[in-house]
């Protein structure tokens, strides 16, 4: 590598190379195509930085073509990937665009404009500004493809295979992952011209200073969130900070709060977060801000926070490679770490997957699973006192009910409205029934003329106080007279 080069890494505190670093670079700068293999946690990154750096020192950037890509799965490792051309390129003048959802066109637009060495992007972004003719791609000499497993995970390789069509078919490609898949592998034997294998690590390989341990759990949640609230207070003293990893965005926020609520310093990471707010969490804690960070699989590839010293899976990981990356974020550069992952009896499967992957059995921390007990604070307390709660009300409702106070009622029933008492209303119904029917006899009676149209009702409305006889009045129908209207046939 160049002198300028060698002293930025000198002034960073490196002495010597990873084997990964040892392997990659050297056919790095001789411009043959590579395929590197490693665990996560080994210095990929610089890998293909430092030789990048070293050739870019010929030549010189044009408006909207760049001369390097470098594609990430995720923003934060685009942005990291950033710092450590800031960081060993400081000797250099080099022009770094970072093209990342969550921020604005424009300003992404005006780097740009004014021309990028090294161009590092998202596959999303990038084709965005492909597409709205802002970038040209056929400057392109080295195309690196970071974290491809994860490009896999994430839908990316339709993308990917978009982006590498899109390239001079006589660039040189650098390509890393941590496992190899079987789609992986026939990606690799499409877009690299006879690559130089690099493999420091099995495919798919944990670090040896990485003590794991699986830890039984019931499989309610509040059994899952107690039993890592003791792992946690039990781990005290060693835990320096720690990142406890959940498979879904909902469960992020509902074991932040959980944690909050019992005073721990605690953050939370997942991908519906905007950019801001995503590396301003980052940022606290990496300074020591923040002791625990609740984190989705988006905080499980390549990002590089150093002294992690403990890794928590409260769920088990349903991809059995995601276990590999999460557990890497400790135990990193040679560092000793721990990592505990929560299983439940309905993970036994996923936990036979991962021990299957990694070519060796985690021993548990407390008994398997054949020891759980379930908690007896099960759902049926639960429904038992929304169904007591809702049925009880259901029956208050239903109850019919005077709308009078019942002090009001027995006044009226009791008071005299004057000097005699009031009759009682059992004995005042017939009396009525009586009066109607004599009213009714005495108009059957007196027959109604034809040619008097009949007196409209008024009490239409109150359909249940009709009695038969009412239809008896003397009112006439249609007769023979039939409306044509009411003969067409309809449908029932």
């Amino acid at each position: 590598m160049s002198d300028k080069v060698l002293s930025a890494v000198t002034d960073a505190g490196y002495l010597k190379p990873t084997p990964i670093q040892a392997g990659a670079i050297p056919y790095a700068l001789q411009g043959k195509d590579v395929l590197g293999i490693a665990q996560t946690g080994t210095g990929k990154t610089a890998a293909f930085v430092l030789p990048m750096i070293t050739r870019l020192e010929k030549g010189r950037a044009r408006a909207r073509m760049p001369r390097t890509l470098i594609l990430e799965p995720t923003r934060e490792l685009a942005a990291q990937v950033e710092d450590n051309f800031v960081k060993y390129g400081k000797n250099h003048k080099l022009t770094v665009a970072l093209l990342i959802g969550g921020v604005s066109f424009d300003d992404q637009e005006r780097k740009l404009e004014r021309g990028a060495d090294v161009l590092i992007a998202t596959p999303g972004r990038l084709l965005d500004h492909f597409e709205r003719g802002k970038l040209l791609l056929t400057g392109v000499d080295i195309l690196v493809i970071d974290e491809a497993d994860r490009m896999l995970d994430m839908g990316f390789i339709p993308d990917i295979e978009r982006i590498c069509k899109l390239i001079p078919f006589t660039r040189q490609t650098l390509f890393f992952s941590a496992t190899m898949p079987p789609e992986i592998t026939k990606l690799t034997e499409q877009f690299l011209h006879a690559p130089v294998r690099i493999e420091v690590a099995k495919p798919a390989s944990t670090a040896s200073t990485v003590a794991q341990r699986l830890v039984k759990s019931g499989k309610k949640p509040w059994d899952k969130r107690e039993v890592l609230r003791d792992l946690i207070r039990a781990e005290d003293d060693e835990i320096k900070n720690a990142i406890i990893f959940c498979n879904r965005k909902i469960d992020v926020s509902e074991l932040f709060r959980s944690l909050v609520k019992h005073d721990f310093n605690a953050g939370a990471l997942h991908g519906d977060m905007d950019q801001r707010a995503r590396m301003a969490m980052l940022a606290n804690f990496r300074d020591g801000k923040l002791k625990l960070l609740v984190a989705s699989d988006v905080a499980a590839r390549g990002l590089d926070i150093p002294d992690v010293s403990h890794v928590f899976n409260y769920d088990v990981p349903i991809h059995s490679e995601d276990y590999v990356h999460r557990i890497g974020r400790t135990g990193r550069a040679g560092r000793t770490g721990k990592a505990f992952t929560i299983a439940t009896r309905a993970d036994t499967k996923y936990v036979d997957a991962i021990e299957k992957l990694i070519g060796q059995n985690i021993e548990w921390l407390d008994g398997d699973l054949s020891t759980v007990v379930e908690s007896a604070d099960d759902d049926r307390p639960r429904r038992d006192r929304n169904a007591k709660g809702k049925r009880g009300e259901r029956r208050e409702r239903g109850k019919p009910r005077d709308r009078r106070p019942a002090e009001t009622v027995d006044e009226a029933e009791t008071s005299p409205a004057s000097e005699s008492p009031k009759p009682a209303r059992s004995a005042e119904r017939p009396a009525r029934n009586d009066n109607a029917q004599r009213e009714r006899a005495a108009r059957d009676e007196q027959p109604k003329p034809r040619d008097v149209p009949a007196k409209p009702r008024d009490d239409r409305g109150r359909r249940s106080n009709r009695r038969d006889d009412d239809l008896n009045d003397g009112t006439v129908g249609f007769g023979d007279d039939l409306p044509d209207f009411m003969k067409v046939s309809a449908k029932v």
